[in-house]
């Protein structure tokens, strides 16, 4: 059963930082690399969006509103991906998802259970 686990939340005053981080389990390296990965947020109230992906081949997308203020990376050999979130917004606050998108023919994805990110103003 693989599993994605959030951590690295928390409150942080406007301006500051945070490194997300998500750890797949039950899944062997080789296979979690063939996955896309990518961070999605939820505000109260609004749907759940699209904040960055990384593919299976190194390549970025983030969306509109946290461009040049954070960056996603993985590390296949671990099982992780993380997103470093600097300049962090009010409007940024919601909890903070991780999500492998399955590769074609393969069956399944994946969401963890969220990690709260708060920023004060």
């Amino acid at each position: 059963q693989v599993q994605l686990v959030e951590s690295g939340g928390g409150l942080v005053h406007t301006g500051g930082s945070l490194r997300l981080s998500c750890a797949a389990s039950g899944i062997i390296f080789s296979r979690y690399a063939m996955y896309a990965m990518e961070w999605h947020r939820q505000a109260p109230g609004n749907q759940r969006e699209l904040v960055a992906r990384i593919t299976s081949g190194g390549d970025r997308n983030y969306a509109d509103s946290v461009k040049g203020r954070f960056t996603i990376s993985r590390d296949n050999l671990k099982n992780m991906v993380y997103l470093q979130m600097n300049s962090l917004k009010p409007e940024d606050t919601a909890v903070y998802h991780c999500h492998a998108a399955k590769p074609a023919g393969f069956a399944s994805d994946y969401w963890g259970q969220g990690t709260q990110v708060t920023v004060s103003s």
